[in-house]
Order: C-alpha cells, then sequence, then structure tokens
C-alpha cells in the first residue's frame, strides 16, 4: 500500500484531513484481524476504533523504516493482546463470584463456526500471541518478516515459533480429532 505511505506523510505535513484515506484502506483488514483474534465482532468494531485513533495520536512517531501496515498492525497486536488478558482476568473474577454452569463464549462460537471441530478446539487452547502468528500468518498471509516487525521479533525467531506452532496444532488437532485428521489438513503445511 504505497499509497498509504504517501497519506501518512501528508498527515505528518499538517494535511489531517488525508488520515480518512488511512482509515478507508486499513479498516477492513484491521476489522477481520481484530475479529479473529477477539472472537467477538462488537468488541472488534471498538478495537478497530481505539487502534486507528491511537494510530492517528502517534503518527509523527512513525518512521518509514518498515512498512506502515506493519506499524499499524503492531498497534492493533498489542491492543488485542491487552483485550484478551483483561478479558481473562474479568473471567477469573466472576468465577470467583458465581459458581453457575460455564456456557460456550462467542469467541469458543465463532472459532467453532470458522474452522469446524477439531481445528477450533485445538485454536481455542491456543496463548494469545499463538493465536495471533497463526492468524497474521495463514489468515493475513503476512510474511515472517512482517510478522517480526508487527511482534518485535527478528524474522528467524517468528519463523521458528511458527514452525514449533505448526506441530503443537497439530498434536492438538490428533487429540482432539484422531490421528488422520491433522494429516489431512493443508494449512499445517505452509
Amino acid at each position: 500500500m504505497e499509497s498509504a505511505e504517501k497519506y501518512v506523510m501528508e498527515v505528518q505535513a499538517g494535511e489531517i484531513q488525508k488520515y480518512v484515506h488511512i482509515v478507508e484502506a486499513f479498516q477492513a483488514p484491521l476489522y477481520r484481524y481484530c475479529t479473529r483474534m477477539l472472537g467477538n465482532r462488537q468488541e472488534a468494531e471498538d478495537a478497530v476504533q481505539d487502534i486507528l485513533i491511537r494510530a492517528f495520536e502517534k503518527i509523527e512517531g512513525y518512521k518509514p523504516t518498515g512498512s506502515f501496515s506493519s506499524w499499524l498492525y503492531r498497534i492493533a497486536h498489542y491492543h488485542c493482546l491487552n483485550l484478551l488478558r483483561k478479558r481473562s482476568v474479568q473471567r477469573k473474577f466472576q468465577r470467583w463470584f458465581r459458581q453457575d454452569t460455564i456456557t460456550e463464549s462467542a469467541e469458543q462460537t465463532m472459532t467453532g463456526r470458522l474452522f469446524g471441530e477439531p481445528l477450533a478446539s485445538a485454536i481455542t487452547s491456543l496463548n494469545a500471541e499463538e493465536r495471533s502468528l497463526l492468524i497474521l500468518r495463514a489468515l493475513e498471509e503476512k510474511s515472517f518478516a512482517e510478522i517480526g516487525e508487527i511482534s518485535g521479533k527478528s524474522a528467524g525467531a517468528v519463523k521458528k515459533k511458527y514452525g514449533r506452532l505448526k506441530l503443537k496444532l497439530q498434536k492438538l488437532m490428533e487429540q482432539k480429532g484422531g490421528a488422520g485428521y491433522a494429516q489431512g489438513q493443508s494449512y499445517t503445511s505452509r
């Protein structure tokens, strides 16, 4: 998105009305990413707004050493991780006061619909950083270098982590759906 880089420079130069073009270019991809990370459409919509506002507030600090897309996804990555951490703390807190029957969360329901069992079950057992890596690589089709920029790690470290993640997913899927299921999945060979 080389035009995004142009708009970023114009916004940095004081033409703040050009930020609308950045919003138009990145709103849908960020929404997809946030929906996959958070598993909740309303939370994802709110997250995208927060991310775009935060990016606008910090755009003066953007340096074109990496792509603007990676810089923006880095903001989204950490924002979603923070929301998931807060959600986890809230759930633990709620469990202390309520021992009702546990129902499936919206995130678990959506993951199940998107991926089916046993892949959905395996994905929900991943931690937030592993899920983010999987989403960025397999669904958003980001390169290891871009994911490295987003997560603050080297491309080599991301590639190794992704390799371990594929093996972990394969083992989880074998446990959930039988030995033949995971071997027939094409995404694990990426």
